[in-house]
C-alpha cells in the first residue's frame, strides 16, 4: 500500500511539473505572439513620404495616402516630393513606430500596408495628409480612416498648408 501510495504522489508531482513545463512554454509563444499582434518596429530608412523601412528588412506602405514622388522609377520627382519625404524622415527615421493592419495585408509590391503611429499614439498617415505633405486616396478595402483622411486633407486645402499652399498645382488632385 506504501508502495502504491508513493507511486502514485510521484506520478502527480510528474504531471504537474510537465503541466507547469507546458504552460511556461505557452505563456512565452503567447508573449511572442503578442508582441507580433501589436507590431512595434523600429524604422532603419525613409524610403519617399509614404514608405518605410523596417530594421527587419520589410518595407511598409502608409494605408489610406499618398505623397507626391520622388523615387518612383517611371515618375519625376513631383512637387513637394522631397519636403513629404523629409518630414516622413522627422517624423519616423530611427523611431520605434506601432503597425497596424486593416484588410490587406500586403500591396502588389509586397510592401506591408499599415497605418503607422508614434510611441506617443499619433498615426502618422493622417499628420501627414492634415499638415499638407500627403493626399488622401482611398484604396478599398482599406478605407477603416478614410473619412478621417479626408476631412484632414480638405483642412490642410483651407489653410493651404503645404503642397496647397499654392507652390504646386494640384487644385485638381484628388
Amino acid at each position: 500500500m506504501e508502495k502504491i501510495t508513493s507511486r502514485i504522489i510521484t506520478i502527480i508531482f510528474i504531471a504537474i511539473f510537465l503541466f507547469q513545463s507546458f504552460k511556461d512554454e505557452r505563456a512565452v509563444a503567447h508573449t511572442k505572439k503578442s508582441r507580433t499582434t501589436n507590431n512595434s518596429a523600429m524604422v532603419s530608412r525613409v524610403i519617399d513620404g509614404d514608405t518605410i523601412e523596417l530594421s527587419t528588412g520589410e518595407k511598409v506602405r502608409y494605408i489610406g495616402i499618398n505623397t507626391p514622388e520622388t523615387v518612383h522609377p517611371s515618375k519625376a520627382v513631383q512637387c513637394f516630393g522631397e519636403e513629404a519625404a523629409a518630414k516622413n524622415k522627422e517624423l519616423v527615421l530611427g523611431k520605434e513606430v506601432i503597425l497596424k493592419k486593416d484588410v490587406s495585408n500586403k500591396d502588389k509590391y509586397g510592401r506591408l500596408l499599415r497605418y503607422v503611429y508614434l510611441n506617443d499614439g499619433t498615426m502618422v498617415n493622417n499628420l501627414l495628409v492634415k499638415n499638407g505633405y500627403a493626399f488622401a486616396s482611398a484604396y478599398p478595402p482599406d478605407i477603416k480612416y478614410q473619412l478621417t483622411f479626408e476631412s484632414s486633407e480638405k483642412e490642410a486645402r483651407e489653410n493651404n498648408l503645404g503642397l496647397w499652399e499654392n507652390i504646386c498645382d494640384y487644385t485638381d488632385a484628388k
